[in-house]
């Protein structure tokens, strides 16, 4: 199977790599509009038991690309958008003012937009979303779709326990699925759940059926029953994913693998292109990889390519990875100087998390607090011994480095009681700088037999280059692997 993994706006990425009508299923799980914060969580073995990653911010802002996005819109130059959606943004205005709310449906209208032309005449389109903006999204994609021949199928309610506090109200234990297609003929393959064991032995007997005035009632054979079962409704009664889940990565808005796997069950077969244009934590694309489909992720954060990667790898093993086109991701020079000089402030930190994530194998945590981060935008753990382990603080520079540089650096490390250090530069580091580290000495592995540098420098150049990597075995590395020995024996038991 084939992957594409693109790392960046999926707006632009729509537009300028993917060509008109070559998806067959399209799912998107974009921000709900929450205004909220969401952190990804790491399980580490350490002093810090769960340190936390800025993964997204879920507020909307009525700023210059909204307003950008409406005056496009309305615009509609070339006939890019129906009629019917240049009207209803243009008539939800007055209705919502300019602000988060319209800001957010702009955002999404652009892009479904795009998604529907990219979907194959057959292909079919789910959107995820929660009720805070469930009503309006409907009236975008019944302005984007049905204009072109597209249609409504269904709105499909996720039903899921969880404890959501004791505000006065009920529950919150649903999300909504939205089942659009491209065309009147499309692509679906009818899904079933097994008869229970009652359910098979009232079939067998048969069926009371109604009989004509005079005619005695009497049990008959009912051959509109499905011999594969009951036909599946719209309410998937799917658990969400406990704390405790092997699936669950930490990521935060993370679906169950079981949800995705209805979804490309029932409008794509093997060896269809399944995308997902905002692939989070990639269950989308982890799921098309397991049903033999072909997939196309696309996400704005570096952090989610590294989740994905790390996914895939630890799911389908390292030669996975030889067989994903990756796009967006620096691969020289020029591409790296061109990420570490973006302006667009939804990307200030980019940088910093694809040179730390890229230098450690996607194992490192990093450090999201903006302006307030004391010199460190990632920490790793490495093992010292069957029981103990110690910390790397990481600090990513993009110019401007100097000898002082690395004298901060040792107190950084001091503060954060670290045991390495690790300075990654866009430029070359100057000879006081070298000798500055050098002077900080060695630390002493001794289940490796070697010795590190306790503050080593490393350049964009060798990592992009010299393909030069963290080379010390990690906590979660080491913590993985066990826990894939044991799960192997727990097998080799059951078969037994």
């Amino acid at each position: 199977m084939t992957g594409k993994l693109y790392y960046g706006d999926n707006i632009d990425i729509l537009r300028k790599k993917i060509r008109d009508e070559t998806i067959d299923l399209c799912y998107i799980d974009p921000p709900f509009n929450s205004k909220r914060n969401y952190n990804q969580i790491y399980n580490n073995i350490g002093e810090e038991d769960k340190a936390q990653s800025h993964a997204f911010t879920d507020t909307w802002l009525w700023d210059s690309r909204a307003i950008a996005g409406y005056d496009e819109i309305i615009a509609n130059d070339n006939g890019r958008f129906t009629a019917q959606l240049v009207d209803l943004i243009k008539g939800l205005r007055p209705v919502l003012g300019a602000g988060s709310l319209l800001a957010y449906l702009i955002s999404i209208a652009l892009r479904v937009t795009e998604i529907q032309r990219v979907l194959k005449p057959a292909g079919s389109f789910y959107l995820h979303c929660d009720p805070t903006a469930s009503h309006y999204l409907k009236l975008v994609l019944d302005a984007v779709f049905c204009p072109h021949g597209g249609d409504f199928k269904n709105e499909i309610v996720w039903h899921y326990r969880r404890w959501t506090g004791r505000a006065k109200k009920f529950q919150e234990l649903h999300d909504i699925v939205f089942f659009y297609t491209k065309s009147a003929d499309y692509k679906f393959n009818a899904l079933y759940t097994p008869y229970t064991e009652g359910s098979k032995a009232r079939k067998e007997q048969g069926v009371l059926h109604r009989f004509k005035d005079g005619e005695e009632p009497h049990l008959v054979s009912d051959k509109s029953v499905d011999e594969k079962g009951v036909r599946e409704n719209d309410v998937w009664q799917i658990p969400f994913i406990a704390p405790s889940a092997k699936e669950r990565l930490g990521y935060p808005t993370q679906k169950p693998e079981a949800l995705l796997e209805r979804i490309i069950a029932a409008c794509s077969n093997e060896g269809d292109v399944v995308m997902d244009a905002y692939c989070g934590c990639g269950t989308t694309v982890a799921v098309a990889q397991r049903l033999k489909r072909n997939w196309i992720g696309i996400d704005i954060t570096y952090q989610s390519i590294s989740v994905i990667l790390k996914r895939l790898e630890d799911t389908f093993g390292k030669n996975i990875l030889n067989k994903i086109i990756t796009d967006g991701i620096p691969k020289d020079m020029k591409s790296a100087e061109a990420l570490a000089h973006k302006k667009d402030d939804r990307l200030r930190k980019e940088f910093e998390k694809w040179a730390v994530l890229t230098y450690t194998n996607n194992r490192a945590i990093i450090n999201e607090k903006k302006g307030g981060d004391k010199g460190i935008d990632g920490i790793t753990y490495f093992k010292t011994g069957k029981e103990d382990n110690a910390k790397i603080i990481f600090q990513v520079k993009s110019g401007g480095v100097k000898r002082g540089d690395i004298a901060t650096l040792r107190g950084d490390m001091a503060r954060e009681k670290a045991a390495l250090a690790c300075l990654i530069t866009l430029e070359e580091p100057t000879r006081n700088m070298i000798q500055e580290a050098k002077d900080a000495g060695q630390f002493r592995h001794k289940d490796m037999g070697r010795s590190y540098d306790v503050i080593s420098i490393v350049t964009v150049k060798e990592i992009v280059e010299d393909g030069k990597r963290l080379d010390i075995p990690m906590s979660l590395e080491v913590l993985k692997a066990a826990q894939k020995v044991e799960d192997s024996k727990q097998m080799s038991l059951l078969g037994e």
